[in-house]
């Protein structure tokens, strides 16, 4: 494959005298291919050096990397063969020189793979990997190995560090790192600020590529979507979200591999609207969320739908029955009864429960904002509306636009799922508060 002439212009730039090296931008934007090109390019002239390409979830590796991008590149090195290990996952190459590939989300498998040397480290995707794990991880950038180039010597290979990202918050600690040139923790200057270099790319920059339909699809996006996808561009940060867009991104599930469900229960969080006059109103959250055997929540569907009463609840009793769910859960503060007699008219002696909204929307999605940044909520496919939603929570309340009726729903879901974090929500709401102690401080 040909590099456009954006990569051609990235390239320069991962040959210089830069240590760490992020390419950033939009998706599909080519970032991937440059960088396992040049950890193959740097394997090739330097034999019997290790070289590394990490990303959070292992499975999300296989699909884009070692299934889908290094066979892509291995094409544009013909004789070069790599056949793969897949019991120990690395790619050997004929001077003796391996490429590893590991998912940070598993353990004991990373503290194998660290206790080796490597003279490139390529964090892929790497706004899904927390500092902590970044510096782990870059203790083990230290071999040392000679290039060689005609059959000789030619001096040593520079150690180099590959990030790349579609952009997150400013937040992030690659903002941090990369732009402000501050240490992410202590915030103080960093010592060598020239070591770390970025670059931006975007799809645009890669229309020969890719198909006029992925354009389309990008153009179609939601503002905050576009933004990150398409335009290649950080987030402000907001200290006071309850739901980090990074957080979907980590725990993401794109393969299908799902384990066997112990629940699964569609809720609905209606608008009031009829269906003569709907037109202005909100949109009718309907969401679809399964408990699985391994203890996450997993989001199936989002059908939400700007329809009255006989619209939605088909749209709702046929998810019950596509997901073969247990339940149907409608919030009831919207007509009292109304959820439950839509729902059995559609689709008589369906399985309802009835929940009392008795809280703020802010309030009632704080509980389960620590559930999603541990990955036990995990949305199965990409959700842009109601993840829209979920990020404009913040501890001051709901800052989007509209009403966040998706992300209720998915609330809903997840209390019935999660009864017991409810639970202790609201025994903690029991207990008396301790009495305030009168200031003292002004007493000499």
């Amino acid at each position: 494959m040909t590099l456009t002439a954006k990569q051609d212009e990235a390239q320069a730039m991962l040959t210089g005298p830069a240590h760490h090296l992020l390419l950033e931008g939009g998706g599909r934007s080519g970032k991937t291919y440059l960088h396992v090109r040049n950890m193959l390019a740097r394997a090739l002239i330097a034999p019997e050096s290790r070289h590394l390409i990490a990303r959070f979830r292992f499975n999300h590796l296989s699909a884009s990397i070692i299934n889908d991008t290094f066979p892509k590149v291995l094409k544009a090195f013909p004789g070069v063969s790599a056949p793969l290990n897949k019991k120990d996952w690395f790619a050997q190459l004929a001077n003796g020189s391996q490429i590893w590939f590991t998912g940070l989300d598993d353990r004991e498998r990373t503290e194998k793979i660290l206790g080796s040397e490597y003279a490139t480290i390529f964090l892929n995707e790497c706004s899904q990997i927390s500092w902590q794990t970044r510096e782990m991880v870059m203790t083990r950038l230290a071999q040392r190995c000679e290039r060689m180039i005609g059959g000789k010597e030619a001096g040593e290979l520079t150690l180099r560090a590959y990030y790349d990202q579609n952009p997150p918050s400013k937040g992030h600690w690659t903002y941090r790192l990369f732009h402000q040139k501050v240490d992410p923790e202590s915030r103080k200057p960093l010592a060598m600020p020239d070591d770390f270099a970025y670059f931006k790319m975007n799809p645009s920059d890669n229309r020969e590529n890719i198909g006029s339909d992925y354009m389309l699809m990008l153009s179609g996006l939601s503002a905050r979507m576009r933004r990150r996808f398409e335009f290649g561009e950080y987030a402000d940060a907001t200290p006071s979200a309850l739901f980090d867009e990074t957080w979907l991104d980590r725990f993401r599930v794109l393969d299908g591999d799902l384990p066997d469900f112990v629940r699964v229960v569609v809720a609905v969080d209606p608008s009031g609207s009829g269906d003569e006059d709907n037109a202005d109103n909100d949109e009718i959250g309907i969401c679809i969320a399964a408990l699985g055997t391994d203890g996450n929540a997993y989001v199936l569907e989002d059908c939400s739908v700007k329809a009255g009463p006989a619209t939605w609840g088909r749209v709702a009793c046929s998810a019950f029955e596509r997901h073969e769910a247990d339940c149907v859960i409608g919030e009831t503060n919207f007509g009292g009864d109304m959820v439950r007699a839509t729902i059995q008219t559609a689709r008589p002696n369906t399985p309802f429960r009835k929940v009392v909204a008795s809280r703020g929307k802010a309030q009632r999605a704080e509980p389960f904002s620590a559930l999603y940044e541990q990955g036990k909520v995990r949305h199965v496919g990409l959700f842009a509306e109601l993840e829209d939603e979920l990020c404009a929570f913040s501890t001051f309340g709901y800052t989007g636009m509209g009403s966040p009726n998706r992300a209720d729903a998915v609330i809903w879901a997840l209390a019935d799922l999660f009864p017991a974090l409810v639970a202790e929500r609201v025994e903690k709401k029991k207990q008396p508060r301790a009495p305030l102690r009168q200031s003292t401080s002004w007493m000499g």
